[in-house]
């Protein structure tokens, strides 16, 4: 089992979603390895605290896709494949392209200001190499575009496979040479919700999400052609 990990206290949370945080983290920045087993007591002892924050935390995590139950196994970190990557993204890009239709109806000028700002906020940080930075600049900008909607199921929902994605997210975002068409995509999106173009901001809100399906799912085939 990894071991580059410990827990780190925050004083605002429980227990159990310190733990749970720790062991997302873990598993995302490939500290904890697809196919990894991850044993309660093991990780009950190296992180300091009793089994029960342990299987509540495995529990979530099966929840976002990170974890698989197997059978007379236990759990184990989900690999990522590229059908877990399809099948996520067959359901988000339905929901994200409802969500842009909606924005184009229900977001105001303030709205659209900090869907712009969010938008900048995200080309600034594309300089540095923080590739979980660059991550969370991109969640903001469609977060705003989510509280537009303004349907609290939707954006549950929507949070919930962007949890599953994360990981195929900073896989895209490793490729540099994609920035420039990511711009270009927020840019586009901007310019059809300001213009209340629900079928233009349709069409750019799936494009962008299967040029990344298209980018990772090449990334997952080279990495299995080289083993």
């Amino acid at each position: 089992m990894g071991t580059d990990f410990e827990v780190t206290m925050d004083e605002y949370l429980p227990l159990r979603d310190v733990v749970f945080n720790t062991l997302r983290r873990a598993i995302l920045r490939g500290e904890l390895k697809p196919g990894e087993r991850l044993m309660e007591i093991q990780l009950a002892n190296k992180l300091g605290v009793s089994r029960t924050p342990i299987r509540e935390a495995i529990r979530k995590l099966e929840l976002e896709g990170l974890v698989l139950m197997i059978p007379r196994r236990g759990a184990e970190v989900a690999e990522i494949t590229e059908k877990n990557l399809r099948d996520v993204l067959e359901v988000r890009c339905a929901l994200e392209e409802l969500a842009v239709q909606l924005a184009c109806d229900r977001m105001d000028e303030e709205g659209l200001s900090r869907l712009k700002d969010a938008a900048e906020k995200f080309r600034e940080v594309l300089d540095s190499d923080d590739i979980t930075q660059i991550a969370q600049a991109d969640v903001l900008f469609h977060d705003v575009i989510y509280t537009a909607t303004d349907n609290k199921r939707l954006i549950q929902l929507l949070n919930n496979l962007r949890e599953q994605m994360y990981r195929y997210r900073i896989e895209y975002l490793k490729k540099k040479e994609c920035y420039p068409q990511l711009i270009e995509e927020h840019q586009a999106v901007i310019d059809a919700i300001a213009a209340k173009d629900k079928q233009k901001a349709t069409e750019i809100t799936g494009r962008h999400i299967n040029n990344q399906a298209d980018t990772v799912v090449g990334t997952l085939r080279h990495k299995e052609e080289k083993e």
